[in-house]
């Protein structure tokens, strides 16, 4: 494959006055990372949420779990899309999910979220920035109905383990968002657009813990407390310290959707092999990729006060 599209290669972008619209595609609901980075996204003033677009498995529990946490922030004001359903397993925050009923919803609730990806992409004027946080089925449909979206749109991913996997010093390894749906990854890559990827190698120091956590925990803005009621009813809360997050994988990639300056980023030539891993080699597809951190301190703080 020889592509050669141009990749970003400035640290912001955009100027102080732009806001980047965004469509947020999230399979939110199992892992809680996707909650911290929707609430993030929208406590940033530099991007603008035009679409929550639901992805993987039961796509309709995470739009009623989406639905509930606009609610609960009074931010009825961004759409919600059903994607493409794959399955019909519990998803881990249905304890908080409770019983809400989506004929209470006042917000704007598009049953073909698909459909309504296209549809924001052509509405702007400018590129719309489609933050992937899951995996990507939905993207695999919009490309598959309308190829030409790949003209308008930046995909930003959290997805990818280049050089290091899971485990510390542990060797790349198949990354949960591209084995999934293989195919639906290698239908992104193969598209013209810019990708640009937080994969493993640089989300996996990012946690908060101590002092950190507590601002979080104790802040009265209801960002901030919808994620932590969040949390504390997950399934998988108990493998955590008391005060201390998981690993916060998206909230990197909802960063790159507006700046780099705080990551080492490398520009790279990826392929997506038949187990999932990205692959490095001359013959991929040219990826612009955060690898590892200029500050991380200075990442926690941001997230935080995005909370705040």
């Amino acid at each position: 494959m020889t592509m050669t599209q141009a990749q970003p290669s400035t640290d912001s972008f955009i100027d102080a006055d732009t806001v980047i619209p965004v469509i947020l595609d999230t399979d939110i609901g199992d892992d809680i990372d996707d909650t911290w980075a929707l609430a993030m996204a929208l406590g940033r003033p530099e991007l603008a949420l035009r679409l929550i677009v639901t992805g993987f498995g039961d796509t309709s529990a995470r739009t009623r779990l989406v639905a509930k946490m606009l609610e609960r922030m009074d931010r009825m004001d961004v759409p919600i899309g059903t994607g493409v359903a794959t399955g019909s397993a519990p998803i881990h925050q249905m304890r908080w999910a409770g019983e809400y009923e989506m004929t209470r919803y006042p917000g704007v609730v598009h049953r073909d979220g698909v459909g309504a990806m296209i549809d924001v992409i052509h509405a702007e004027p400018g590129p719309v920035v489609v933050l992937s946080i899951g995996p990507m089925t939905n993207l695999k449909a919009a490309l598959e109905r309308d190829p030409g979206i790949a003209r308008k749109a930046r995909v930003v991913a959290m997805a990818g383990s280049v050089r290091t996997g899971y485990g510390p010093g542990s060797a790349a390894e198949p990354e949960y968002n591209v084995f999934q749906d293989v195919a639906a990854a290698r239908a992104v890559f193969a598209a013209p657009w810019p990708i640009t990827l937080a994969p493993l190698d640089s989300c996996m120091p990012v946690a908060l813990s101590g002092n950190d956590y507590k601002r979080v925990e104790n802040a009265a803005s209801e960002r901030a407390r919808v994620v932590i009621e969040n949390y504390d009813l997950w399934s998988r809360r108990g493998e955590f310290g008391p005060e201390a997050s998981s690993v916060l994988f998206d909230c990197v990639a909802a960063y790159l959707c507006w700046e780099e300056s705080l990551c080492v980023m490398e520009d790279m030539r990826l392929v997506i092999d038949d187990a999932g891993c990205t692959v490095e080699t001359p013959e991929g597809r040219p990826v612009r990729c955060a690898m590892n951190w200029k500050d991380l301190p200075a990442f926690k703080r941001l997230l935080i006060e995005s909370l705040l």
